[in-house]
């Protein structure tokens, strides 16, 4: 399990190459399809503006991105901007390059705690049994590369099932004995999970993701090192070969833990 854990974080780690410059090699292990999957290439993003932030108080609020071209493994750059930073929230942008051409971008919010006047989540999901009554797919389970490093309950539909409705639930959590819940870790567990739209599917059908946005919550208590999180997305609109999904991770106690939307392609 320990190897397991170095993996995910191998995957997410950065060695800084100046003061706006990081470098990383993209591992192989971590592809879906040609290149490496969204929540590792944008949480590396992510890593590189919170090693940039001059105030630890300041936590992910807002992430938004895009990956424009396959990273492929191999060794690759980030550079980061300071867009502002103001006296409570820090705006960044993050582009990792390869080949001296962009392949992925991100713009960062982070903020501190302000006032807490108000608070409110949607209704949490009803998670039926326990995760520990629940089997997960073996590390050799069809899918792509990547998911190897992801223990997935399911108890929604299955993709590819023919499904009357474009949803997906489980739980979910990296393959290691305990987790470190931090944002990078939770960008990409959010980003694990098959696209809701492929229940509708009868057949496999390649999908890409266009866009990207996620939010970070603190639920009370917070996500706990040995215990996976609980999924939820659903499609919510389609038309020329587009889809937007919303996702959501929450703790076995009812606690929002992110919101994820995306906009898929089908690709044909």
């Amino acid at each position: 399990m320990e190897a397991e854990t170095s993996a995910l974080e191998r995957a997410l780690h950065l060695e800084r190459a100046g003061e706006a410059r990081f470098s990383l090699r993209v591992e192989d292990g971590w592809q879906q399809g040609r290149g490496a999957f969204g929540g590792v290439v944008l949480g590396v993003l992510l890593r590189a503006v919170e090693a940039s932030e001059p105030d630890a108080e300041r936590r992910l609020r807002s992430l938004t991105g895009e990956i424009v071209a396959p990273v492929l493994v191999g060794e690759a750059e980030v550079f980061i901007e300071a867009v502002r930073i103001g006296k409570g929230v820090s705006t960044w942008g993050a582009t990792l390059r390869q080949g001296g051409a962009i392949a992925a971008r991100a713009s960062v919010v982070l903020g501190r705690h302000r006032h807490d006047d108000h608070h409110w989540a949607p209704e949490p999901p009803q998670m039926g049994t326990a995760w520990q009554d629940e089997p997960s797919f073996p590390v050799d389970a069809p899918g792509p590369t990547f998911a190897q490093y992801f223990e997935r309950c399911n108890v929604g539909p299955l993709p590819f099932s023919g499904n009357t409705d474009p949803e997906a639930r489980g739980w979910i959590r990296p393959r290691a004995a305990r987790v470190n819940w931090d944002a990078a870790t939770v960008l990409a567990t959010a980003d694990a999970w098959w696209p809701a739209s492929l229940a509708l599917e009868p057949a496999p059908r390649p999908v890409a993701t266009v866009a990207f946005t996620l939010q970070l919550f603190s639920p009370d208590p917070p996500p706990a090192p040995d215990v996976p999180l609980y999924y939820r997305a659903r499609g919510l609109a389609a038309e020329h070969g587009f889809e937007m999904e919303t996702r959501e991770l929450w703790t076995p106690a009812g606690g929002l833990v992110a919101l994820n939307q995306q906009t898929f392609v089908w690709i044909k």
